[in-house]
Formats: C-alpha cells, sequence, structure tokens
C-alpha cells in the first residue's frame, strides 16, 4: 500500500493525528536512507533539486491530508481557499541541503467561512511532529510589506519566494506584495546587504578548513549577488544577465565553481548527517572520496580555486551592476579631480577603473602601480577587473620583470601581491607560484594554502610588532631589503613536490633573481636563507639553543651574521603568516634568544665553549648592582651553582632575583603568572608531585619546562604554557600547585603509547649532559606520563622543550649524566614504551 492509499485508511477510519504523523515520520526517515543513493547518482545542483522537489511533494502532501482532515468528504477547491505555502531562502532557490532548515511562508488572507488558522496550525504540528526541520513564517498578505521594511532578514528571504502549494490566487496577491518590496528604498537595501557582506567577509577569511557556506568565496556570496541582481533588474536567475552584466564564459566559469561547493555541502551534511557548513581536516578524507577526488589535497585545492572564483567574480560584477545605480554626481566630480589617466581614478588611497574602459596590458597597469606614493592601497572592483583580465605575455618579458623589481623595492608591496592574488595573475606575474596555487598544507600548523601564506608573510614583514627586529630591518640597506622581500614572498614556492621543498625552493629562486639582475653575493645569500628557512624556529623551538655544539652547527648552515640577521627577520615574517596566535611571547622570546647566542659566535672568531661562555656571564653577574647588594655567602652560593644552563637561559638581573627568592624559601614557595600566557615558577626544599602537577594541567599544553638545583638544596622549576587562564580557571591552577607538594595525591595517568623507534638518546650532547627526544603522536597527558617515567628512574630533568603540532610532538628533555644512565638506556626504552 502507498503513502497516498495509507493515508486515506487513516482518514477513513477516523485515526488520530498521531498515526498520520508517524506514517510521514517513516515515510520521510525512509527517504532520507535514500539520500546517499541519489548523491552518487546526480550530484551538485542537480542533487539539490531533486531534493527540493521531493520535500515540495511531501509539504504538498501533508497540506492536502490537512485539508482532508477539515473539510472531509466535502473538500473545496483548493485555489478557493485563501492559503498559499511558499519556499522562501535555500529552499526558495531550488538549493536546500540535506539538513538545512526548511524555510516555509505561509500566506493568507482573511476569507469569511474558512478558518485558515487552524489548517495553518495543523499542517505545522503534523510536518513538526513528522521530523521535518522548519523555519517558518506565517503572514497576512496585506501584513508583508510592513515586516519587510521593519527587518531587512525578513525582506532577503522574501526575495527568494517560490510558490510550493495552497491557492494560486493568494499567491498572485502576494506577488503583487512582494514586488512592491523590491522596488522600496533599494538603495538602502543593497547598501546594507554589502554592509553585511564585508563584515562576514572579514569574519570568515580565506582559509584551509572553509566554511563552505560563509567563508570568502563562499554560498553566501553568490547569494549577494543573486539578492542585488534580484533588485535592480528583477531577475530570477543570474543566468538572465549573461550577455549584459558579464559574458557567457565568465558565467560557465562561476557555475562550474558553484557547482562544486554544492557538491562540497551536501558531501559534508550526508557524511556527518547535520547541519555541517565547515570543511574541516576531520571530514575532508571522507568527502574526497566520496566525490571522487584521488586525494584530499587535490580536492581542497579544488575547492579553494572555486573559492577563490566565485569571490573575484562577485567583487567584479557586484560592483558593475551598482556603479550606474548608486552613483553619487558630487562623488562622481571628486573621481575626476583625481583622475592618474583615461578611466583610472586616485581617490582616499583607492584605485579606481571605469568599467567602459579597454582592458589594458599588463605593463601600463604596472607602470601605473609602480608610480604610486609608497603606502598602502586598496583597490575598487573596477581595477581588480582590470588586473583579472590584463593581456599578460608569455614569457614574461624583460620590461615587465624590471617593472616588478621596482614594485618589490617599494616598502608596502602588500596591498600589490593581495591585488594579484585576488585577480588571479599572481602565479602568471611570478610563475615560482604556478606549483603553489591554492596549494593546502597539511601540517596541522598552517592555517592558510601555500600561496596565500606567501602574502600574509610579505603583509607581516611590513608591519613588525617588535622594535627590536624593526630596528635590524632598518639597518638593511635598499638592495638587502628587497632580496628579504623576495625571499619572504618565496620561500615555500618549493612546496608540491616530492623533493624537499627548501632545496626546491632554493632551486626556484636563481632564474628569477637573475632576471631581476640581483648581483652574485644577494642571489647567493637568497639561496642560502630559502634552503634554511625552517632551519632557526626548528632549532629555537626543539633544541637546546644555549649547547655550543647545537649553535656552531647552526652557524655553520647560516654562514655569516649577515644572514643570521636577514633569516631572524624571515622567521619573524614566515611565523607571523602562519595564522591564528602561533607567533606568542613565548616564541619571540625563544627566536631571540637564539639570535643573541648565535650572534655572539659569529662575531667572534676565536671559538666559544661553554666553560668561557660561564665565566662570561659570570662577570656579567658580578658586575651587576643587584649582584653587589647581595651578601657574600649568597654571592658565592648563587656562583658555584653548577649548571651551565642557568647561567645561559637567564639574564644577571633574574639570576639575581631567582637566588633571592631561593633564599628566602622555607619549604617551598611558587608564584603563577597570567598576564600574557601562564607560567609557574615553583622553588622547593620538599619533594614535589611532578606527574600530578603535569596530569591535572595537561589540558594547557606545556610549551617548556625548566628544573635547575641551585644550593640547600633548594630546585627551581619554571613551566611555560601555550594557553593563559584567568579568573575561576587561574584560581584552579593555584590550588592545583598547592597540592602538588602532596606526594600522596594520584591522578591517573592517560594511556599512552610510544615505540622505541619514535625515542632517541644522544649521550655525548656534552660533557654533563644527556638529551632525549621524542617524536610521536600528540597524546593528552604525554609530557605528564614521560616525566612519570624519570621520576621511577631518579633521571633529573633539567630543561624540557616542548613542540607540538595537531597531531605530532617533538619534546626534546636534557639530563644530568648521573646514576649511570648512559649505561643503562635499555632501561630509559624499556620504561618509556610499556605502555605499547
Amino acid at each position: 500500500m502507498n503513502i497516498l492509499s495509507k493515508i486515506e485508511d487513516i482518514i477513513e477510519k477516523n485515526g488520530s493525528d498521531f498515526e498520520l504523523s508517524k506514517l510521514f515520520k517513516a515515510y520521510i526517515n525512509d527517504y532520507k536512507t535514500s539520500l546517499p543513493e541519489l548523491f552518487e547518482s546526480s550530484q551538485g545542483k542537480d542533487f539539490l533539486v531533486k531534493h527540493t522537489k521531493k520535500l515540495d511533494s511531501i509539504i504538498s502532501l501533508m497540506y492536502k491530508t490537512v485539508l482532508r482532515r477539515v473539510f472531509g468528504n466535502y473538500l473545496p477547491m483548493r485555489s478557493s481557499i485563501p492559503v498559499a505555502i511558499v519556499a522562501l531562502g535555500s529552499y526558495g532557490r531550488e538549493q536546500l541541503c540535506v539538513h538545512s532548515d526548511i524555510d516555509l511562508l505561509i500566506v493568507y488572507e482573511e476569507v469569511d467561512g474558512f478558518n485558515t488558522q487552524l489548517i495553518i496550525e495543523k499542517l505545522f504540528y503534523l510536518a513538526l511532529d513528522a521530523g521535518l526541520k522548519l523555519g517558518h513564517r506565517v503572514h497576512e498578505t496585506t501584513d508583508l510589506f510592513r515586516a519587510a521594511d521593519e527587518d531587512i532578514t525578513i525582506r532577503t528571504s522574501l526575495m527568494e519566494s517560490r510558490f510550493v502549494t495552497g491557492s494560486s490566487f493568494t499567491w498572485h496577491t502576494t506577488q503583487k506584495e512582494l514586488n512592491k518590496i523590491r522596488l522600496y528604498n533599494q538603495k538602502e537595501f543593497i547598501l546594507a546587504k554589502i554592509d553585511e557582506a564585508q563584515i562576514r567577509r572579514k569574519k570568515y577569511s580565506t582559509s584551509m578548513q572553509p566554511n563552505i557556506k560563509e567563508s570568502v568565496g563562499g554560498l553566501r556570496d553568490t547569494q549577494l549577488l543573486l539578492w542585488i541582481a534580484q533588485t535592480i533588474y528583477g531577475v530570477n536567475t543570474l543566468r538572465d544577465l549573461s550577455q549584459n552584466v558579464f559574458s557567457d564564459e565568465e558565467y560557465r566559469e562561476f557555475r562550474i565553481a558553484l557547482e562544486l561547493l554544492f557538491r562540497v555541502r551536501s558531501a559534508l551534511h550526508l557524511i556527518t548527517n547535520k547541519q555541517e557548513d565547515r570543511l574541516i581536516l576531520d571530514y575532508m578524507p571522507q568527502v574526497a572520496q566520496m566525490l571522487g577526488f584521488k586525494n584530499e589535497q587535490k580536492m581542497l585545492t579544488k575547492v579553494l580555486q572555486a573559492q577563490w572564483r566565485i569571490s573575484n567574480f562577485t567583487q567584479i560584477f557586484v560592483k558593475k551592476m551598482l556603479r550606474p545605480y548608486i552613483s553619487d554626481m558630487n562623488y562622481f566630480k571628486e573621481l575626476r579631480k583625481n583622475r592618474l589617466s583615461r578611466g583610472i581614478y586616485l581617490l582616499d588611497d583607492r584605485l579606481f577603473a571605469s568599467y567602459n574602459l579597454q582592458i589594458q596590458a599588463i605593463n601600463s597597469l604596472l607602470k601605473l602601480l609602480v608610480s604610486l606614493p609608497d603606502k598602502f592601497y586598496h583597490f575598487d572592483a573596477g581595477f581588480l577587473n582590470q588586473m583579472t583580465y590584463a593581456k599578460i605575455p608569455h614569457p614574461i618579458t624583460k620590461e615587465t620583470y624590471n617593472l616588478l623589481k621596482e614594485l618589490l623595492k617599494k616598502e608596502h608591496i602588500y596591498s600589490f601581491l593581495k591585488l594579484f592574488y585576488d585577480a588571479g595573475i599572481l602565479h602568471q606575474l611570478f610563475s615560482n607560484f604556478r606549483k603553489v596555487l591554492h596549494l593546502p598544507q597539511f601540517d596541522g600548523y598552517h592555517h592558510y594554502p601555500v600561496d596565500f601564506h606567501s602574502i600574509k608573510c610579505v603583509e607581516a614583514l611590513e608591519n613588525i610588532k617588535e622594535s627590536y627586529i624593526q630596528d635590524l630591518y632598518d639597518e638593511l640597506s635598499a638592495d638587502e631589503k628587497l632580496l628579504l622581500k623576495i625571499v619572504v614572498l618565496f620561500h615555500d614556492t618549493g612546496k608540491g613536490r616530492k623533493q624537499d621543498h627548501c632545496e626546491v625552493g632554493a632551486k626556484l629562486i636563481v632564474p628569477f633573481a637573475t632576471k631581476l639582475n640581483l648581483n652574485e653575493e644577494l642571489i647567493e645569500r637568497s639561496v642560502t636563507l630559502i634552503r634554511n628557512h625552517i632551519l632557526m624556529s626548528n632549532v629555537a623551538f626543539k633544541e637546546n639553543i644555549h649547547n655550543e655544539k647545537t649553535l656552531y652547527k647552526f652557524m655553520s648552515n647560516i654562514k655569516d651574521t649577515k644572514n643570521l640577521k636577514l633569516l631572524y627577520i624571515l622567521t619573524y615574517a614566515d611565523i607571523n603568516g602562519v595564522g591564528g596566535n602561533t607567533y606568542n611571547a613565548f616564541s619571540s622570546k625563544l627566536l631571540h634568544d637564539l639570535y643573541s647566542s648565535a650572534l655572539e659566535i659569529s662575531e667572534n672568531s676565536d671559538r666559544i665553549t661553554d666553560a668561557s661562555k660561564r665565566v662570561t656571564i659570570e662577570k656579567r653577574v658580578k658586575n651587576s648592582d643587584a649582584f653587589k647588594e647581595l651578601p657574600k655567602l649568597l654571592q658565592t652560593k648563587l656562583l658555584r651553582v653548577e649548571s651551565n644552563l642557568f647561567f645561559f637561559k637567564h639574564t644577571p638581573q633574574d639570576i639575581v632575583k631567582i637566588a633571592k627568592k631561593a633564599k628566602e624559601t622555607k619549604e617551598y614557595d611558587f608564584h603563577v603568572n597570567a598576564k600574557t600566557s601562564l607560567s609557574i615558577e615553583i622553588y622547593r626544599k620538599v619533594p614535589l608531585n611532578v606527574g600530578y602537577l603535569l596530569a591535572s594541567l595537561s589540558h594547557l599544553d606545556v610549551a617548556s619546562m625548566e628544573i635547575f638545583t641551585l644550593f640547600d638544596g633548594i630546585k627551581y622549576f619554571k613551566i611555560e604554557f601555550i594557553k593563559n587562564v584567568d579568573g575561576n580557571e587561574l584560581i584552579e591552577v593555584e590550588k592545583i600547585v598547592k597540592n602538588a607538594f602532596d606526594m600522596s595525591r594520584h591522578i591517573g595517568m592517560k594511556k599512552v603509547s610510544i615505540a622505541k623507534k619514535e625515542i632517541l638518546i644522544d649521550c655525548e650532547h656534552s660533557l654533563t649532559h644527556a638529551e632525549l627526544n621524542i617524536n610521536t603522536k600528540n597524546q593528552i597527558g604525554l609530557l605528564a606520563y614521560i616525566m612519570d617515567c624519570f621520576e621511577e628512574l631518579g633521571i633529573n630533568i633539567i630543561t624540557a622543550k616542548i613542540h607540538s603540532t595537531k597531531h605530532k610532538v617533538r619534546d626534546s628533555f636534557l639530563m644530568e649524566k648521573q646514576n649511570d644512565i648512559c649505561n643503562n638506556v635499555e632501561k630509559i626504552y624499556e620504561l618509556l614504551t610499556k605502555g605499547n
């Protein structure tokens, strides 16, 4: 028996509303179960249209069922019942995704003899009880204009109305009201939608985990286009504007990009079984497989390319539709006063170009950019249109290279590079970017694809926020600044190959630098910098930067002081271009400490040993006023602290401060600092339950840990975290630290898995210390587990350096060579791997 027969059977038997809703619910669930199979045969817009039409039939059937319940066998003609069921939003556009809300508008007219409120109420209860996820509005036809005028969201949704079922007469009346709404205050409505879009695009910028609906180049951008086209031209689809506002080819490329976003969004809804519009890393393998891509990297590259295409199309043609419509004669007068050349204007640091201007050759446009005063610029969509469709010869001419060189010499190049990216010509002007165009980086570290990350690095270089690094940059010559700008832009262009991207990038930079006529010294420096562009961050974050062997090895790659300074600035720009809060106070300090230590080595021809370095630092400590104020006995005790690393890692002022605090400590003392990022300093004579402490704070992500034996049996601990806390959480941290001096406390260790091949023990690190490195998957409670193992083995850890990404950790521990540990390394391996 089909559903129609079952409905009639329930109605004839005077069955309950519950029986009807139960029947519809089972029918809808059966349909939802069939959706993956439907998706296999019909993806993209076709799938969405079929899904929309199916829901139309279900809602129509529900409405018919309600009418049968209300009127029995004396059912009047449907058109005579003054109710119309209207689809809104994505449902109205026939783009409804699987788990999106079904936006309905019920419009009615007050007509004697019809209990319209009862009909509407019964329909909603039936739909909701059957499991439809409704977003609904109910309006009398005469109330539509007032509601739209009061709320721009209502007005926007009404623009996408589509008749589903009900009275064609009521719908005809509704259409008259909708057209009145469309023609009312058009300019005000359009400008409000533009402002709304600009806020959204800033919030959801380009990302490797894009929001398919909200991100720059997402579905919301395409909806903005349609809303404006409907308001100005009264069209129902963008296709109606082809050959009028844009060409068939431009529209075709836009539709191909849109089709991919439809497919991706539908796949996300089906995979997650919910309304999920974020293409996050966890979903990518399944989405790629569902859409038939070879791997998630190829799929994401296509998605990012599609979003770029939609963003470019939206920016250009939204403004093209708007310009004649919102023209302001006073503004045009101002533009004419600031004309640079025929059809091109500069006003308030924004460059404009007329849509009536013939598309220019690239060299003409580059000459214009070169001629501008050196500052940050914005670019109107008309000028973006010029750059997007500019005629670019291949191969690039010598004149073009010379113009690019002049641009790169400017202090402010970021806005031009972003323009090239937005116009889709970055890879045409800089061929090194061809292989990394929209290339994602699945390393749990970068937030942006390679090309966008590279541009963000240049932005960071032009907006250095640390005065020390800014001073280093200001000291560079004009040629060195040019070199650095090129290296920052090109440092990751070697990615997308099987070979090491540093080596590939170093090879790729040579032809470009040669085309720009850089001298041999600058070319050699560019090769060295790109080959070693990740070296400084790797050493600073993963190795003992106070070890002479580490420093000499580091400088042997960098070669000289000039390269060291350039690499320091490059590393700053590179990390700041990653996105998020990757560059923080902790990473800043590590990089500065490495730079300072390496600089000392590079500027001294005599080899600096740990012993000679200790003597130098002790002299600085002795010469400080704070040290001279200490009692003689405390001075002696301080200088007898065995650890060289304690002196290497702290300034003379901090060394004295720590000594004074240690002298005042009876049993234990601690201080929790949460100014920028959380740090905990502990002085103790009594035992400390380190395993309990770290396990209790494992959710905060430890960045580094120091443990030094001072004097009079006092140990000094400092633990720094990546995250910060405040309020009640800060109080809770202080309570946990205090409880850590109770050795009876115990917290269950998380199960941790470390393979023997993931552990490296270097007993030749130095005369007094061995180093242990662990490179394994990121696991909650890993550091607490490792420290618990060290406690069990009686190993004294001097310092720990923690480097983690979403999936991997590289932890480094410096251990005192005591208790014959280097002759018992197998015991260390055995204990650390016992969780396997």
